[in-house]
């Protein structure tokens, strides 16, 4: 089932949308704000685990649609988020060690929903996103990732590094991508794998990197020094393709 994405804005349209159980992904209020329905709309975003960000009114404003936000707007998803586990669970009934995307600080949705869509025809299971310094599953993403995002789900945690961790007892192992890494076709990436892909700017963050197992880099022969982060996800992507299929797995 999928959501249009939605900016919301007063506040019994806000919370509206948390009352009926809609995705919220962000909400805006502004700072300092002592009214007494915004705080009960923050106290229930909290709750609830969204993102929220104080902003100057001004801020407010630039954002608002109508011009009638009284402090505060909300984000709400395109999509339904799914489970870590669900995914998983998905991979066991198709008979297929799991293989995962882990994206961290991937804030451009073009650049999500272009992952999405490299994940879905690399026969990845699902895609695992955080709540912070990230992209949702706005309507950019959705169009961006060509109808990925109806077949493959996307999951949203609060920490990646504790994810990991759980996932590593289970038997997954982890690889991200890193120029001083161990050049991918030297790496076994067969098995149950997470692909681990950071924003193209600062890479993935120290406290991922040093839970993954393996680092990959991806040989580079020109003048720049970085690939576009969707770009660099299909390259690692399908070395996991290709060692799957000379293993007789994929």
């Amino acid at each position: 089932m999928t959501y249009e994405e939605l900016t919301i804005e007063g506040r019994n349209a806000v919370s509206e949308a948390f009352r009926s159980g809609r995705t919220v992904d962000k909400l805006f209020v502004q700072d300092g704000c002592k009214d007494g329905p915004v705080m009960s709309i923050t106290r229930e975003a909290r709750k609830q685990g969204c993102v929220i960000h104080f902003v100057p009114r001004e801020r407010l404003d630039a954002m608002s649609e109508t011009g009638k936000h009284q402090g505060v707007i909300a984000q709400a998803a395109a999509y339904h988020y799914t489970e870590v586990e669900d995914i998983l669970k998905a991979a066991r009934e198709k008979g297929e060690a799991p293989f995962l995307f882990l994206l961290d600080g991937i804030e451009d949705p073009h650049n999500l929903g272009a992952i999405i869509r490299t994940a879905n025809l690399a026969g990845a299971h699902g895609v695992i996103i955080p709540k912070h310094r990230a992209a949702g599953l706005t309507a950019v993403v959705a169009r961006t990732s060509a109808g990925a995002l109806n077949y493959t789900p996307v999951a949203k945690v609060t920490n990646l590094t504790s994810v990991i961790e759980e996932l590593k007892k289970q038997g997954m192992w982890f690889v991200c991508a890193d120029m001083g890494g161990e050049l991918m076709y030297r790496l076994n990436l067969t098995g149950p794998i997470g692909l681990v892909i950071g924003n193209e700017g600062s890479g993935v963050g120290r406290l991922v990197r040093e839970k993954c197992d393996m680092t990959a880099a991806i040989p580079m022969k020109g003048e720049i020094d970085s690939l576009n982060a969707s770009v660099a996800a299909g390259v690692l992507a399908y070395e996991v393709v290709r060692q799957r299929l000379a293993e007789g797995t994929g």
